[in-house]
């Protein structure tokens, strides 16, 4: 199956492409609700140490996530360029990058993460439930990645609808383990948190599986006898996904960031943070979509030297996003506490996750704009500029404000409104860059 995205309507092929993808994406988050939900079953430290492994476990899959998302890029170009031997020959060297990637990954992870959590505050038996948690999913690491990379593989010929089918699958699979694991039964001993990774790690094989099986029936795998180590694939791997792996390993370091200036503030504040995520992530599932989309429409007509299709692109999607997070801040902002009660019933949490979610309510759409142009400037393949960005947004500007914060003895209240003032900046800076990119290369 292969998507022709540099002719047609386009409403219909971001509609087409992004709603399986938000679906997919929903789905997956619900991988990380149903954990929140079941952690907070246990207790509020095991929700809390979940919420410290989270920013671990993000930060080892953001590298495998970026060079994924490099993988359509260059996958897509080649397509677009109705070069499909090239995109074949790009795929195959992709899938043993990906193997490659893995186990350097859970190399790295197995040795770091107790030095990490130790940072944050873990100790005793708050640390030994973290790793309890996190210590199963960096051996199961192998999954996650081999998932992420043929997925970006049939992104890029236009297939969204394998990860949204086997994500609802997975989902509801994820469910009855998570429950199983943790409570037991059928000779299975309680487990607790690392009950919960288990089930996790489970369902992520079976979604890399059936993957695999629906590439199988593209043109991706063609000439795989003939497959040859191409090192300057590698090489293009590396530098294509370096600027959006960074930007996920900066998101997932701008996690951490945050939760080590929460920490002091008490348990109840990490455990809030870490539902809040999980909520927002929900409400941002559609414009997740989009951003798939984009890099994908973006990629093919980048290589058809079809610019004006891809201008039209951003201001489609920067559309639809914005209907999109005005229905999420009247959610957030009415319906915070109710959200929050789903995964907690400590009063505590409760509070300080309800302020959390009305301050992310009004920065909803500067997240929008973030995405969908960066996912142009991947598609471009200009994706330099998102390592700056990363760098200042998820790094330089979280330490200096909430380091002057703490200075001043202020409330939790204003890490959140310093990280929406720091988002809002980052949102109106990449919008500049990202126009006169575009227009640097049309010209």
């Amino acid at each position: 199956m292969h998507m022709d995205l540099t002719q047609g309507d386009i409403k219909s092929q971001l509609k087409k492409l992004s709603i399986p993808a938000s679906i997919g994406f929903f789905f997956h988050t619900m991988y990380n609700v149903t954990d929140t939900y079941f952690a907070g079953q246990i207790s509020t430290q095991s929700l809390s140490a979940l919420t410290l492994s989270a920013s671990i476990f993000f930060m080892m899959i953001a590298i495998a996530g970026g060079v994924s998302e490099a993988v359509t890029a260059l996958v897509g170009n080649a397509l677009g360029k109705k070069d499909r031997s090239t995109a074949a020959h790009i795929a195959l060297n992709a899938l043993l990058f990906g193997l490659f990637l893995s186990v350097v990954l859970t190399i790295i992870g197995v040795i770091c993460t107790p030095y990490l959590m130790s940072i944050l505050g873990a100790q005793g038996d708050y640390l030994q439930e973290s790793l309890d948690y996190i210590n199963v999913i960096l051996y199961g690491s192998v999954f996650f990645v081999f998932a992420f990379f043929i997925n970006a593989l049939l992104n890029a010929v236009g297939d969204m609808v394998s990860f949204r089918n086997v994500l609802i699958f997975s989902a509801f699979l994820n469910v009855v383990l998570d429950y199983w694991f943790v409570y037991g039964g059928l000779g299975i001993q309680p487990s607790g948190v690392s009950g919960i990774s288990m089930a996790t790690v489970i369902t992520e094989f079976i979604t890399a599986f059936y993957l695999f099986y629906k590439l199988t029936k593209t043109t991706l795998l063609d000439g795989y006898r003939e497959f040859s180590l191409d090192t300057a694939v590698f090489k293009a791997l590396v530098t294509q996904g370096f600027p959006p792996s960074i930007n996920m390993v900066m998101m997932a370091t701008g996690i951490f960031i945050i939760t080590y200036f929460a920490a002091p503030y008490g348990k109840e504040v990490v455990a809030a943070f870490g539902i809040g995520m999980r909520i927002e992530q929900i409400i941002l599932m559609p414009t997740i979509g989009l951003n798939v989309a984009v890099l994908a429409i973006v990629a093919q007509n980048n290589g058809a030297k079809q610019f004006e299709r891809i201008a039209q692109t951003l201001k489609t999607s920067l559309y639809y996003g914005g209907l999109i997070s005005l229905v999420g801040m009247v959610a957030l902002l009415f319906g915070a506490e109710q959200f929050m009660r789903f995964f907690t019933q400590d009063i505590n949490v409760i509070e300080a996750g309800a302020v959390y979610l009305r301050v992310e309510a009004f920065i909803l759409f500067s997240f929008v704009v973030i995405f969908v142009h960066l996912a142009m400037l991947q598609g471009i393949e200009k994706p330099g500029f998102i390592f700056y960005i990363s760098i200042f947004r998820q790094i330089i500007a979280p330490i200096i404000l909430l380091s002057l914060f703490t200075y001043l003895e202020l409330e939790v209240v204003w890490i959140w409104i310093g990280i929406a003032l720091i988002v809002t900046l980052s949102a109106l800076v990449t919008w500049r860059y990202s126009v006169d990119k575009l227009e640097e290369v049309s010209s």
